[in-house]
């Protein structure tokens, strides 16, 4: 009897091992086969918001097709890497393919800010910026990949600026981690009619000192230099700002900011 019971064990224990052995095999080769189709919808989203933060597609009415809106992509965008510390383009790098917050979990390609006033912990050597052109192939928009914490998560955004790297013309937020901002209040980053109040906007005042501001005062809001800072929100538009005097700082794009405004990509 007790032989029979082991019997009965070991071949329960053999089915059991060859069931979760057949399912790891169906699993894995599900991610690989999937991995392609996945890849494929994350560049479809990347580029969509690129060009709505290029002005050249409204991701809220959508109806072009993804070979439609590569196309476009293709046309108008050309994204390069640039060396942080220099402002220099890197050679050999694709900028469509090349993962910022990949490189930034690399020791060997990242470092920890000094100042880390956007809780990004660590920073890629390298960044991605995106070069918008007209179809005469003239510069129209530069833009620059921005993140920082609000009040629940990282929040990601795309800032274009016009060539003089000192209009805004856009910021459009396309990404959270977690469980994003508050619905109805910090998730107000992406309300159409708060992104519009960024056009036109100047990053620096006439000494050239970064002087954008998310405020909640109704005149500094008016300026050219304010922007109305999110209702009930108060660390999500902190978050904004922060974000911005980062990325525009020492430490993120200052360098190259200043070899474009010197007419470096003339």
């Amino acid at each position: 009897m007790a032989n029979a019971n082991k019997d009965s064990f070991s071949r329960t224990l053999l089915v059991v091992v060859g069931l979760c052995l057949v399912c790891s095999i169906l699993v894995s080769a599900a991610a690989v086969m999937l991995k392609p189709i996945q890849d494929d919808n994350k560049s479809f989203d990347q580029q969509k918001y690129i060009l709505e933060a290029a002005n050249l597609l409204d991701t809220r009415n959508l109806t072009m097709t993804k070979a439609e809106v590569k196309k476009l992509y293709d046309e108008r965008i050309t994204a390069k890497v640039v060396n942080l510390k220099t402002g220099d383009f890197v050679k050999g790098i694709d900028g469509n393919t090349f993962d910022m917050d990949k490189a930034s979990r690399d020791p060997k390609n990242s470092f920890v800010p000094k100042d880390d006033i956007a809780s990004v912990k660590r920073v890629a050597n390298d960044a991605v910026v995106y070069l918008v052109r007209n179809e005469q192939g003239k510069l129209e928009t530069i833009i620059l990949p921005v993140k920082g914490y609000g009040l629940w998560s990282t929040m990601y955004a795309f800032l274009a600026v016009k060539p003089d790297m000192n209009t805004i013309e856009n910021l459009v937020y396309y990404k959270f981690s977690g469980s994003g901002e508050t619905p109805g209040l910090g998730g107000e980053v992406q309300n159409p009619k708060w992104i519009a109040k960024w056009n036109g906007k100047k990053l620096y005042d006439d000494k050239g000192n970064l002087a954008i501001k998310v405020t909640k005062n109704p005149a500094e809001a008016m300026t050219v230099h304010g922007v109305d800072a999110l209702s009930g929100a108060t660390l999500t538009s902190n978050g904004v700002q922060h974000s911005l005097t980062f990325w525009l700082g020492n430490e993120g794009f200052a360098r190259f900011i200043e070899k474009v405004r010197k007419g470096g990509l003339s």
